[in-house]
């Protein structure tokens, strides 16, 4: 599905869950394939494109409300988390949806945003232990 990400001169502006800092989105192309930029401060991550439709499946699938759970790849993810799930083998890609190695973490806290802002999910504001659900 195609999606209204923004470029890179005009990127999506977004904020993290609990709505401390911000971020932006946009979509870029990498060895042929439409990758997910997103810019925090001077750290670039990328994530693999298809993330939005597998994480929107698996939130329909659950049918309730599932914790975030980020964390950065170098520390493990809280199970039963979006981020245990974006980094397991039994997901649709069989592993990490981070495409950058170091930086393929923190799937939790920068899809999600994204991914209400694209009015697929519901997400909570909270200051610690946000949870989101599909639309």
């Amino acid at each position: 599905m195609k999606y209204k990400i923004g470029t890179k001169e005009k990127p999506l502006q977004l904020k993290t869950p609990p709505l401390s800092s911000d971020y932006t989105m946009h979509v870029e192309e990498k060895d042929g394939k439409e990758i997910l930029v997103c810019t925090v401060g001077k750290t670039v991550l990328h994530y693999d494109m298809r993330s939005i439709d597998d994480l929107h499946a698996m939130l329909k699938q659950h049918k309730d409300w599932i914790e975030l759970g980020s964390a950065d790849e170098q520390k493990p993810a809280k199970e039963g988390t979006v981020e245990a799930w974006a980094r397991s083998e039994k997901n649709p890609v069989g592993g990490w949806y981070g495409l950058k190695k170091g930086l393929r973490g923190r799937f939790g806290m920068y899809i999600p945003p994204l991914m209400e802002a694209l009015g697929l999910a519901e997400v909570t504001h909270d200051a610690k232990g946000n949870k989101m659900k599909a639309k």
